[in-house]
């Protein structure tokens, strides 16, 4: 019998690597507008004359910055913006539809900003749709959604779950780049999560006050909530139809290890995008989020380097499918 090959046994916990980055990303975009308004009370010199909660921020992040830096309003300039486009200790980083969107709205090349989002275009030609699962600030408010649609299915109350065509959000991207294009003014950024809820945590930080982009997030939590799983990121998202074609072709993802798989269909279950890992159809739409690896209970899920998924190989070898028909047979038919 052929020795069955085993996933590297740190991929089950990248699942909770992943939660630390989503994490620490939704903490930078609290974190930016803060230090941009402590920036803005030192450039003034006028701590006597601020509110008392104003001097609690100010005394709160001076405490906090100052073994570190002797001049906060040059020094603190080091990391600028959100996930749609940001300044980085001398590295700016965009958001491909960032990009994509500024050259309809001005029907220009600008190098600079073009160029910035280089790094994100090759990360996701290797890793695929991984923005969308490691980077969104929005996924972590999604997945905190799903738990609760579970918690409420649990309680006895029944949420529907419609499924739609995948392109519509191909559509949506097509018309939002032709009205951004038409506007002269970047409007797919008024219905795209990340750049969402960059602003809105900046008006309520640096302004005392959300914007109607909380109204549109909402609407997109309820889409999900009342309509469909993850309907919002699946079907109507610009960003993740880009990112879904940029990383059609992506050089590492995800494949069931069928000789250890015992089909019992827990990674269908646990992915967030409908996929069907048991069958060995993740497509365009995977995100490398591995909660498939994470959850699975025989270790049959690994990443492996390949340009398109495994052929369909059937049933998994531990399955009684496969144990109580002819194994031989199967793996002819699957082929």
């Amino acid at each position: 019998m052929a020795e069955i090959s085993r996933p590297f046994f740190l991929w089950r916990h990248l699942n909770k690597v992943r939660w630390v980055i989503l994490s620490l990303v939704f903490a930078l975009l609290i974190v930016i507008p803060v230090l941009h308004v402590y920036q803005t009370y030192v450039a003034a010199h006028a701590y006597d004359l601020l509110a008392p909660s104003e001097k609690r921020l100010y005394d709160v992040v001076e405490f906090a910055t100052a073994p570190f830096i002797n001049d906060p309003a040059e020094e603190l300039d080091a990391v600028k913006g959100n996930t749609w486009s940001g300044y980085f200790w001398g590295l700016q980083l965009s958001d491909p539809l960032a990009v994509a969107s500024q050259m309809a709205a001005s029907l220009s090349l600008y190098w600079p900003f073009i160029l910035s989002s280089l790094i994100p275009l090759v990360l996701t030609i290797i890793f695929g749709r991984f923005f969308c699962g490691w980077l969104c600030p929005a996924t972590m408010i999604y997945e905190l959604n799903s738990n609760l649609s579970a918690w409420l299915k649990w309680a006895g109350l029944k949420l529907p779950n419609f499924q739609f065509d995948l392109r519509i959000k191909y559509v949506v991207l097509a018309i939002g780049l032709i009205l951004t294009s038409l506007a002269g003014s970047v409007l797919i950024a008024t219905i795209y999560p990340p750049a969402i809820i960059g602003r809105e945590l900046y008006f309520v930080i640096a302004l005392d006050g959300f914007g109607v982009g909380v109204v549109i997030f909402i609407a997109t939590l309820l889409f999900d909530l009342l309509v469909a799983r993850r309907g919002f990121c699946r079907y109507l998202c610009p960003g993740g139809a880009l990112y879904s074609l940029l990383g059609r072709y992506r050089l590492v993802r995800i494949r069931r290890i069928a000789e250890s798989c015992n089909d019992c269909a827990k990674c269908n279950v646990v992915c967030e995008f409908g996929l069907d890992p048991l069958r060995d159809d993740f497509g365009q739409e995977c995100t490398n989020c591995a909660a498939c690896i994470a959850i699975c209970p025989t270790d049959a899920m690994t990443f492996t380097l390949r340009l398109t998924d495994y052929p369909a190989q059937g049933p998994g070898h531990l399955g009684k499918q496969y144990q109580h028909g002819s194994g031989a047979d199967l793996e002819a038919a699957a082929e």
